[in-house]
């Protein structure tokens, strides 16, 4: 079994539930992608699969894996929440074109040091970082440019 799968199964021990089969489906389909994922995509995928996943399984499950520190939300696409696994994965930023909608992420581990040290400053327990910038990606500037 690999960490996150027994990081999941450990976590719904302690709240009592059970580590089944399409829950272990969801999870190693969610960590079989690199990408941002709305809830929808990740029933497509599981389906194609296997039929044995219901659409509210995965809707029910994906907030275990938030609360088990496996997977976080994302930015809103197309008015959805997505995800995107982070276990094992360094802390970034995501950078939204406003135009294009494009979604650009770069590594804010240097970011993530000064927001804990000012949490402790002000004695703040800090559970989570989300950082997401929105502007004009260098593309739509670009075409903006030739445009006029």
């Amino acid at each position: 079994m690999q960490e996150h799968e027994n990081i999941f199964e450990a976590f719904l021990a302690e709240k009592g539930l059970k580590f089944t089969l399409p829950r272990k489906l969801i999870l190693d389909t969610v960590f079989g992608l690199h990408e941002h994922f709305d809830a929808e995509q990740l029933y497509d995928l599981i389906h194609r699969v296997s039929k044995e996943v219901s659409r509210a399984t995965v809707y029910r499950t994906l907030p275990l894996l938030v609360e088990a520190g496996l997977i976080q939300r994302s930015v809103r696409s197309e008015s959805r929440d997505t995800f995107e696994h982070i276990w094992g994965h360094p802390r970034h930023a995501h950078w939204v074109c406003k135009v294009c909608g494009s979604v650009h992420e770069t590594d804010m581990q240097d970011a993530v040091r000064i927001l804990q040290a000012k949490a402790r400053a002000q004695n703040f327990s800090l559970t989570e970082i989300n950082l997401t910038l929105t502007g004009i990606c260098w593309k739509c500037q670009n075409h903006a440019t030739e445009s006029q």
